[in-house]
């Protein structure tokens, strides 16, 4: 579902997050943790920099460290510069697929792709750090079909 370079961003900003706060941490040393090529990594964390996710600091000592608590940034806040996540695509590749248009995967995928937006929209780096799924609203689990019995 996500790109490579999505993945990345979110494993290097989770990495951040289980790091002291108040020190940078070397691009090496998150490629090497993450075992991903360190330049490729290197320009996913500056990307990541530039959409205020992360700052950076250069020179000796300098590195990567979030820019907000984690508490604070969302795992669609992450993949925006790389995935567009909270965009719907069609599942089948069409340029154009709607209600009004619909592919023949449309009304089952819709549902799906609503819901992993939601996800992300509401997740955030501390919920995947402490290993917490975020509680649904009470209007979201309403909505959901009964499980069937099997």
């Amino acid at each position: 579902m996500l790109s490579q370079t999505a993945e990345y961003a979110l494993r290097a900003v989770l990495h951040l997050a289980e790091q002291a706060p108040d020190h940078p941490v070397p691009v090496g040393d998150i490629a090497q943790a993450l075992d991903v090529p360190r330049n490729y990594l290197s320009k996913t964390l500056h990307q990541l920099a530039r959409a205020g996710v992360v700052t950076s600091t250069f020179g000796p000592g300098g590195g990567f460290r979030l820019a907000a608590p984690a508490e604070s940034i969302t795992l669609a806040r992450v993949v925006a510069p790389f995935d567009a996540a909270a965009e719907r695509h069609c599942l089948l590749g069409r340029a154009r697929c709607a209600d009004a248009d619909p592919c023949p995967a449309h009304a089952r995928w819709k549902g799906i792709s609503g819901q992993i937006e939601r996800f992300f929209a509401a997740t955030t780096v501390a919920d995947l750090r402490h290993g917490a799924a975020p509680v649904p609203r009470a209007s979201t689990a309403a909505r959901r079909p009964p499980a069937r019995p099997r």
